[in-house]
Formats: structure tokens, C-alpha cells, sequence
């Protein structure tokens, strides 16, 4: 699943990769998915993309889009990708997969091939179409989380009454506070910060707290300089370089900063993992 790391890593391998590229041909919706969404018919996507010219890639929290120029549309088309999907870019002549929800040709013959597994949005829509999605306008106007904005004094902001009753897992992965931070990177930052992903908000003391927030800060800081996480892969199906602690690939469910059992529990929806140890509920 993309979230802030790799949202970050893509824009910047897209950016190399195929700014300026021209679109030749789109086929959206090309194997049905029971949960990939779409806006609008995803048989006018052709239509509407055809002939535009890719500009930047930007990251807003686990999402990822692509800015367009076009002669002949006013306002430009935007592609605009979700956190369930998984994005490759491909040489021309390089083999593409058999399956996909879409695939975006170039006029140089390469390819991006956007696929689901679980479910994810694929959108392309006029510019200023989307804006009055909740989840689009909480990820474009969120402040950033590895961005200077993002300060201390920004983090207590974000609790309140509700909040702050809530388990370190929800505050931290609901409910758009922090955008980009889901499920996944939540389970390195809470080990790293020695807080379990059941314990309320709270009955954390001033420290603790402090704690959350500068694990927040160093553990997506770590996991973008690596290239995004092992459990996923970049514009060009290679791995992240940054080595999960506690994920599907701690197969042993040890704990590699003490040496504790894992535990991988239901809850919320998903799993988490956490040290017996180190994270006391």
C-alpha cells in the first residue's frame, strides 16, 4: 500500500521518469475490479487524457498525482492515485502485465501500468474536479508531516477531547489527522517510540507524547531516505530499502531491538504487530 514514504518516493521517480511524456493511448478499467474506483466512465479517460503531456508529480500524504498540459482542454486533466495501487513504469519493448486497471501509453512507446490488489482509486478528472471530496481537500491541504510546518506545537493541535481518548493506533491512522501515515508505517513509529498501539492517548504523559511525535518525525524520515519500505516496491518493481521492524517480513516475530517476542494481533480492521517487551499496554 502507498503510503507517505512511497507516496514521496514515486512523485520523485516519476518526475525523472516520465515528465514531459506525451500520451498516445489510455485504457482504463481494462480487467473490472470489483474495487477499483474511477471517476466518472473510465471509457472517457482516453478521451479526456489523450494527446496531454505529463508535468510534475506531486505527494499529498498517501496519494499521488500527476499534473497535465493540454492544448485542447481547459482546465488540464489531473491523474490522481490512491494509496491501494500500485504503479510501475515500463521501457518500451519491456513485457506488460496481462492484468491491469490502467494503462497509460506513450508516444515513445513506454508505458505506466496502475494495478489493484485489495482495491484503490485511479481518478483522471479536470483540474479542480475533485475538490469537494472529503478525503482528496484532507490530503491536498494537510500539512505535511515531514515538513517543517509540521512542528510540535502542530502535533498537540491535533488533540481534543475526542482524540485524545482514542488508542495511539486510531489518532495516529484515522480519520485523515496525519495523512499518509496508515497501518503500515504505524508499527515502526510506535515501536520506536515504545508505545503500544492499544494504549489510549490519554494515559500517555507529556513525554511519552513528545515521544510519538519525534518516532513520527525520524521513522518517515528514515523510511523516505531508503527508498520507501521492503513490504513495498518503487516506480520500477524494485523493493524499498528501508528494513521494516515489525511487518509480514519479520517472519520470526522477533523484536530486533530488544530480542522480545512479537505479536500480531486483529484490531481495528488490520493487524498490528508489537513487542511484548518494548511496548508495554
Amino acid at each position: 500500500m502507498i503510503e507517505l514514504p512511497e507516496a514521496i518516493v514515486l512523485s520523485h521517480q516519476m518526475n525523472e521518469a516520465i515528465k514531459g511524456k506525451r500520451i498516445k493511448e489510455v485504457l482504463a478499467a481494462g480487467s473490472p475490479h470489483k474495487f477499483a474506483w474511477f471517476f466518472g466512465e473510465p471509457s472517457e479517460y482516453g478521451k479526456l487524457l489523450r494527446g496531454c503531456v505529463l508535468e510534475r508529480t506531486v505527494a499529498y500524504g498517501g496519494r499521488v498525482e500527476i499534473e497535465t498540459k493540454s492544448v485542447d482542454s481547459l482546465p488540464p486533466p489531473v491523474l490522481h492515485f490512491g494509496d491501494g495501487v500500485v504503479l510501475r513504469y515500463y521501457e518500451a519493448g519491456e513485457p506488460l502485465p496481462a492484468k491491469h486497471q490502467l494503462l497509460i501509453t506513450f508516444d515513445d512507446d513506454s508505458a505506466l501500468v496502475g494495478t489493484i490488489a485489495m482495491y484503490g482509486g485511479l481518478w483522471a478528472f479536470p483540474a479542480g474536479a475533485m475538490d469537494d471530496n472529503f478525503y482528496y481537500k484532507a490530503a491536498k491541504n494537510a500539512i505535511a508531516p515531514l515538513s517543517e510546518a509540521f512542528d510540535y506545537a502542530y502535533f498537540q493541535s491535533l488533540f481534543d477531547e475526542k482524540s485524545l481518548k482514542l488508542s495511539a493506533k486510531a489518532f495516529l491512522a484515522t480519520e485523515q489527522r496525519i495523512p499518509g501515515l496508515g497501518n503500515g508505517v504505524l508499527h515502526d513509529i510506535l515501536l520506536n517510540a515504545k508505545i503500544h498501539p492499544k494504549k489510549k492517548m490519554n494515559t500517555l504523559s507529556d513525554a511519552q507524547k513528545r515521544g510519538v511525535f519525534d518516532s513520527m518525525k525520524s521513522t518517515l524520515s528514515a523510511m523516505t531516505d531508503c527508498g520507501g519500505r521492503d513490504t513495498e516496491r518503487d516506480l520500477f518493481g524494485n523493493s524499498g530499502g528501508y528494513k521494516t521492524k515489525l511487518s509480514k517480513n519479520n517472519k520470526a516475530l522477533v523484536c530486533p531491538d530488544c530480542g522480545g517476542a512479537v505479536k500480531k494481533e486483529a484490531y481495528m480492521g488490520g493487524s498490528v504487530y508489537f513487542c511484548d517487551s518494548c511496548q508495554e499496554q
